[in-house]
């Protein structure tokens, strides 16, 4: 929470990866990429929910190992190439109302910190 604002950490992490298939649930440094962005997320001394939106159903799992929320899956047509990540977004606000502020974390970011999410 900062103030009296709720905050919502959205993870958006799509399982059509072409490039590095699987890359977000890949071992980096002895935990699966994610796992990076979900743990610094729950160390934030500011977020109040740390949510995955992904379609994938190993994502999922991974993701909820790891202490992620995931309180829906995120329709297939919302994980394409095509597809933005504000549609994801877009998707998780409506499902999740009553949150003040959004911080989006790329799961392909893994040497962001807590430190960093805290001070942005």
């Amino acid at each position: 929470m900062i103030d009296d604002r709720r905050v919502l950490a959205l993870i958006p992490a799509r399982g059509g990866s072409k490039g590095i298939p699987g890359k977000n649930i890949i071992g980096l440094a002895g935990k699966p990429l994610i796992a990076w962005t979900i743990d610094a997320a729950r160390a934030s001394a500011h977020v109040d929910e740390v949510v995955l939106s992904t379609e994938d159903e190993a994502i999922a799992e991974v993701g909820r190992r790891c202490g992620a929320a995931l309180p829906f899956m995120r329709p297939a047509a919302l994980a394409t190439d095509e597809s933005s990540t504000m549609d994801a977004v877009f998707h998780a606000l409506d499902r999740l109302p009553g949150y003040d502020v959004i911080v989006l974390l790329q799961p392909t970011s893994p040497l962001r910190t807590t430190a960093d999410i805290d001070a942005a």
